[in-house]
């Protein structure tokens, strides 16, 4: 089973749990209804804003859907071990990042650390999401538009800001960029 099935899976079981519809959860995430059909049906892996927005919309953290099993503390997670989760955008168009979680298994966990690989893409669409975020560069150039502002970080740059402001982040140029980044979404 792929990624993007077991999360349809879970999202998809958690709704019928609750008694929701697909529109019912679409609406209370503030997503549209054929977006969590792909999802429920394991055809797009979701960004991660929207998967914040269907987690908190099911009662659950983001972990939940992510996790494969649970690990003990410390969870440590070898560079050669990484596993590539790829998220679709617009309703399942191209993937523009690749999300190494770094966190999967930590049981009770608050924070999403992830490693993620951005491909040069030109939609620039902005999300938000309640909660916090913090990037580090790792290699190439990111741009991030946040608000009306558009920053540009280089390698060993690193924001911090408040993800319920509509932002939006990508490669600055035509060639892949690399970052660390922990996404704090409150329960």
């Amino acid at each position: 089973m792929t990624s993007s099935e077991k999360i349809g899976t879970r999202v998809h079981t958690f709704r019928e749990r609750l008694g929701m519809t697909m529109d019912d959860l679409a609406k209370n995430a503030g997503v549209d209804a054929a977006l969590i059909q792909k999802v429920e049906e394991g055809g797009v892996y979701p960004p991660l804003g929207v998967m914040v927005k269907i987690s908190r919309a099911l009662g659950q953290r983001l972990g939940t859907f992510m996790d494969d099993q649970v690990r003990e503390d410390p969870v440590i997670v070898r560079a050669a071990d990484r596993i590539e989760e790829t998220a679709a955008h617009n309703g399942g168009a191209g993937g523009q990042y690749h999300y190494y979680p770094l966190g999967k298994g930590k049981t009770d966990r608050h924070m999403e650390p992830l490693f993620i690989v951005i491909q040069p893409n030109s939609e620039k669409n902005t999300s938000s999401h309640e909660g916090e975020e913090l990037i580090i560069v790792v290699k190439g150039e990111v741009e991030l538009i946040y608000g009306k502002t558009t920053f540009v970080l280089k390698a060993g740059d690193s924001m911090y800001y408040n993800s319920i402001v509509p932002h939006h982040l990508g490669a600055a140029n035509d060639a892949n960029a690399e970052i660390y980044a922990v996404v704090y979404t409150p329960f």
